[in-house]
């Protein structure tokens, strides 16, 4: 086992390394795919990566459902906001279009290996509707025989009968988005969401035979203190969750146009985010959960925490997961597709998907093909992320030692990470830092931070 973490990182470290690096769902992350994707060469490319990777691991599905009934501030998701559930048939019409055009692409019937229904708040949609959409998709595919269904809920509008459905159709996680169960912040980020919501979401979830629920929380949110935070961890984890996802609020009002709702006064200063981060692990790793990384934590009887364990984890925009297809079709407005050695992003506005799918086109907007390096680098970062340790090629050590052992040397300083010209590992106290010790193989972010460009991304904490 690579990863042997601490109880808490030491709190001079955080404040040194609490600095703007991507999360590193994609390498390069988004902020550099500056072109737009070429259809024909994206549509080539597809048929290619599915021949190779269907038949070998099956395929996985994200499918982008992006509607909600009301405007959580804090939110920088692309989604629409809205109360009529008519636009639900036009959107599975979109849907069943696009899945349509590249089913044209593919030369066999395809091997589903993961399906997984983001959003916006998909239980938005009707049982019915859910039901609908996934039969459709289920019916001219093969189940891989090792897949897994996952689905976002929102605890007030997630009923009993989208959960019975849901379990029918294969689904066994799901991820509730609780972020905060104080009444005050819950009021400034408009969310109200009682904690009996919370419960009766979870107990129906088990009831139905779903083996995993996830929690998401978010800490630097307005009006949050350290009581605050303590008190949403301890009332969180009575219910036992089986994962944790416990992110920092990111706030960019320039880009999310919500958040130019909040008082800024109301938002904990950096020092005070810090606590609240180091408060929020503590009690985490003390009440059970292992941290698997990058925000992540887990029970010892979840999967996740096993993958990491058995160093079988994997990493897509997806976050964290068990399966690793080699390809992610990403459908819907916004979603992202990942060949392995190419992305694409779908157009982001309803009015532009809309129009590309019912013209019989795919609603790729920009994305990025990678070249050989890139695989390389990229291959680097998956494995400190997952495994928390990489093997370098003796080709890549003039990059590495220009770019990566630099910033190495600070963490051999800081005790974060082992290294020499072959491998890097890191340490239990670098467990804690994945994202910094990542960024050292970002030759983007790193050539950019030497031309002076400013970065891009939330700071790490």
């Amino acid at each position: 086992m690579l990863f042997i973490t601490a109880m808490q990182p030491n709190p001079l470290l955080i404040r040194k390394y609490n600095l703007p690096v991507p999360r590193y769902t994609s390498y390069p992350s988004v902020p550099y795919w500056k072109h737009q994707v070429n259809k024909g060469q994206w549509e080539a490319a597809f048929s290619a990566q599915f021949d190779i990777q269907n038949h070998r691991k099956g395929i996985s599905l994200y499918i982008h459902l992006p509607f909600c009934e009301s405007l959580c501030t804090y939110c920088g998701c692309n989604k629409k906001i809205t109360t009529n559930h008519k636009i639900e048939e036009e959107y599975l019409q979109a849907l069943e279009k696009e899945w349509r055009r590249y089913r044209r692409l593919m030369a066999q019937t395809p091997v589903i290996r993961e399906i997984h229904l983001g959003g916006g708040t998909p239980t938005f949609f009707s049982p019915a509707n859910l039901q609908r959409l996934i039969t459709w998709l289920l019916k001219t595919s093969i189940l891989h025989p090792v897949h897994e269904f996952s689905i976002e809920g929102h605890p007030n509008n997630t009923t009993r009968e989208h959960l019975e459905v849901l379990h029918a159709l294969g689904f066994r996680r799901i991820s509730y988005g609780v972020q905060d169960i104080d009444p005050e912040v819950q009021r400034v980020i408009n969310r109200i969401q009682p904690i009996e919501n919370l419960r009766r979401a979870t107990v129906q979830a088990r009831e139905m035979g779903f083996k995993s629920v996830n929690y998401d929380l978010i800490y630097g949110l307005p009006l949050q203190t350290i009581a605050s935070i303590e008190r949403t961890i301890m009332e969180v984890i009575a219910l036992q969750p089986d994962r944790i996802a416990f992110y920092s609020y990111a706030h960019v009002p320039w880009t999310s146009k919500g958040q130019r709702l909040f008082d800024e006064s109301h938002l904990p200063a950096a020092e005070e985010k810090i606590q609240l981060y180091l408060k929020g692990k503590e009690l985490l790793i003390a009440n059970g959960y292992h941290d698997i990384g990058m925000d992540h934590f887990a029970l010892p009887h979840d999967d996740l925490y096993k993958a990491k364990e058995n160093g079988k984890l994997y990493r897509s925009f997806m976050g964290y997961t068990t399966q690793a297809s080699g390809l992610l079709l990403g459908l819907g407005v916004s979603a992202i597709s990942d060949l392995g050695h190419a992305y694409a992003q779908n157009e982001k506005s309803l009015h532009d998907y809309y129009m590309a799918v019912n013209e019989g086109l795919l609603a790729v907007k920009k994305g990025y093909f990678l070249n050989e390096e890139d695989m390389a680098f990229r291959r680097y970062i998956l494995d400190i992320s997952c495994k928390g340790a990489t093997t370098f090629h003796p080709k890549h050590l003039p990059l590495l030692e220009t770019y990566s052992f630099p910033l190495f040397d600070q963490f051999l300083h800081d005790g974060l990470v082992e290294y020499d010209d072959k491998h890097v590992k890191l340490t239990s106290e670098g467990h804690f830092f994945i994202r910094n010790v990542c960024s050292a193989f970002d030759l983007y972010l790193q050539r950019n931070s030497r031309l002076g460009d400013k970065p891009a991304f939330s700071n790490a904490i």
